[in-house]
């Protein structure tokens, strides 16, 4: 196994299994708004000096509710005596038992993730915008999703089945099996080969429909679809636009690829979306008109969402299976967002997914992907000369050069400046997935071994705590990117 991928089936429940899934959904949000709740009444009990340990990693979390379900504070009844005596009895949570319990760990590990990043973020050691304390789920605003891990019994059947009572099933524990709308005969094939493990299934609701998205453990791609090693092929450089969505060129000056046309899924469909929104301001709220309306809209974003996923998979796989050596610039994509001339634009092409698709797709193939520094000036430099231009508009589409007048198109120059980056630095081959060079981690210090029956250890909760690294001060802000690389 050298991979993990995900495969996603659009759900088919009757009435019956919608109720189940949107009582599961209910029972995730309900427990890690309960972890939430157990995490400050420990911080209010730690500043009056009652509570020593704050449950913080997602394994504490899950030892926590499952203390407190079972506890009176949970769930008790008055039970009266013959003699006339009454007795409290403690019950727990009454309704635990009619969903998987695995719904309210998963729901934890959740939590325990969002306090992480809220420690690394206060600490400086993540990046990007400051990470605020994790908040409760509403019930009315919270999106419908819940996730289960697949679990082999004794008698070596797995928890999540694919096609066991036909090729467009899927089981799930506690739920049963369901219909899905498309094929799983490419999953099934992989699963019966032993070339994947499914590891986990979430499952949710957006835009009117319910999906299960299935989290695999899959063997590397066949040796006929990978690229071979020391093919003696160039570096590609793969310019990110607007008026051209990807332009690719050699160190050589030649075109690789280019793709000028893309669907603005966004912009095409701004006049409908500006209608449904309008519906949504003009009904009552809390009416169900007012409900039919936000559905409505809510399915024109998850069209153009999927418009715009097909067009990007698409893009990437073109790019990964031709060009084995591919270099791609780092963009300040925050930072552009914030001229107010670009900023839906620049939100429609969607360059940081782009990106994203491209870097484990070239990983899962056996390829070479290099970032380019987003200060390089790819777009001003004149490839046969190296000078470097003082100003390029956004309205000049064609880049000239003034000391030995080379003419060239804009997008094409600054792929092949990508290119040539690429092939003089030779920068050292790295773990796509770890973002660097591979390094030995050592093992952080966990909250210990299974101690009791029911209970979760680190490994399966997927939470063991690393110790975190400390550095001083919070890292400097990037800058936004200069508006003349587009």
């Amino acid at each position: 196994m050298g991979r993990f991928t995900t495969f996603r089936f659009c759900l088919d429940p009757n009435v019956e299994q919608e109720v189940v899934l949107r009582r599961h959904a209910g029972a995730a949000r309900f427990g890690y708004n309960q972890c939430l709740r157990l995490v400050k009444q420990a911080l209010d009990g730690k500043r009056g000096g009652t509570v020593s340990k704050v449950p913080w990693s997602g394994f504490d979390l899950i030892n926590e509710f499952n203390a407190w379900k079972r506890s009176a504070a949970a769930g008790r009844v008055l039970v009266a005596a013959a003699d006339g005596t009454t007795t409290v009895q403690a019950t727990g949570l009454a309704w635990r038992a009619e969903v998987c319990q695995q719904v309210f760990e998963e729901a934890a590990v959740d939590l325990g993730r969002g306090l992480a990043a809220y420690t690394a973020s206060r600490n400086g050691d993540r990046r990007g915008r400051r990470i605020g304390f994790p908040r409760f789920k509403s019930k009315k605003r919270a999106q419908l999703s819940f996730r289960i891990r697949s679990k082999t019994s004794a008698a070596g059947k797995a928890g999540i089945r694919i096609g066991g009572h036909g090729p467009r099933t899927v089981t799930l524990p506690g739920i049963g099996t369901i219909a899905v709308r498309e094929d799983t005969r490419r999953l099934r094939r992989m699963l019966a080969k032993g070339r994947a493990k499914v590891l986990s299934a979430t499952v949710s609701r957006r835009a009117g429909r319910w999906a299960v998205s299935l989290t695999c453990e899959a063997a590397d791609l066949h040796d006929t679809a990978r690229h071979q090693p020391d093919s003696g092929t160039t570096w590609v450089g793969v310019d990110r636009g607007l008026a051209a969505f990807v332009v690719a060129g050699r160190a050589d000056g030649t075109e690789a690829a280019r793709v000028a046309d893309w669907p603005r899924p966004s912009r095409t469909g701004m006049a409908r979306q500006r209608r449904l929104a309008r519906a949504v301001t003009r009904k009552p709220p809390g009416s169900r008109n007012r409900a039919k309306a936000t559905a409505r809209l809510g399915r024109h974003h998850g069209r153009i969402a999927a418009i715009r996923s097909r067009f990007l998979h698409k893009v990437s796989n073109k790019l990964v299976k031709t060009h084995d050596k591919l270099a791609i610039e780092t963009l300040a994509i925050t930072g552009m967002l914030t001229n107010r001339r670009l900023a839906a634009a620049v939100a429609d092409a969607a360059w940081g997914e782009l990106a994203r698709q491209i870097t484990y797709k070239q990983q899962w193939r056996g390829g070479h992907l290099t970032s380019v520094d987003r200060w390089y000036p790819s777009t001003k430099t004149c490839a046969p000369c190296r000078t470097v231009n003082p100003s390029m508009p956004l309205e000049q589409r064609t880049f000239t050069c003034g000391a030995c007048g080379y003419q060239a198109d804009r997008d094409l120059n600054a792929a092949v400046n990508l290119a040539i980056w690429a092939e003089q630095h030779h920068p050292q081959i790295r773990d796509l997935h770890a973002g660097g060079p591979v390094t030995k981690a050592r093992r952080g210090e966990g909250s210990g071994p299974r101690t009791r029956a029911g209970e979760t250890s680190p490994n399966d909760a997927g939470t063991a705590p690393t110790s975190p690294r400390v550095r001083s001060g919070r890292p400097r802000r990037a800058l936004s990117h200069d508006s003349t690389e587009l």
